[in-house]
């Protein structure tokens, strides 16, 4: 007769459950390289936006942030490049999207502006 698995002794069971745990933990994630490609993407999009002179703060600290990326990718360190290209990416977004505002109000002031100006015209020209 054949001895099946359920035949076992119990701590047999228990150290297939570790073996089965051990091999589990072994499998990693692949290296953050689309991590690391997507931060640097978000930082030229914010170089773009001129981020530099309306968000210059929040795009040092996500150049920063993938510098360090990089640095922990060099070392091996696959888990903190991982959240330090989130981290440069999330930063990066922001940049742009401070970026796009200031530039959005600026234009928003300036058209303002203008109607005033044309008003004031409109005004001044009706009157004998």
């Amino acid at each position: 007769m054949r001895t099946s698995f359920a035949q076992f002794p119990g701590h047999l069971h228990g150290m297939c459950l570790v073996l089965a745990l051990a091999l589990a933990g072994c499998a990693s994630l692949p290296p953050p390289t689309a991590e690391l490609s997507a931060a640097g993407q978000a930082v030229a999009r914010a170089d773009a936006a001129d981020a530099q002179q309306y968000a210059p703060q929040d795009l040092d600290r996500a150049r920063t942030a993938l510098s360090r990326a990089q640095a922990a990718m060099a070392e091996g360190k696959e888990r903190d490049a991982r959240a330090l290209a989130g981290l440069s990416e999330a930063s990066a977004d922001l940049a742009s999207a401070r970026s796009a505002r200031a530039q959005a109000e600026a234009t928003l002031a300036q058209r303002r502006a203008e109607v005033a100006s044309l008003r004031e015209r409109l005004g001044a020209g009706g009157q004998p």
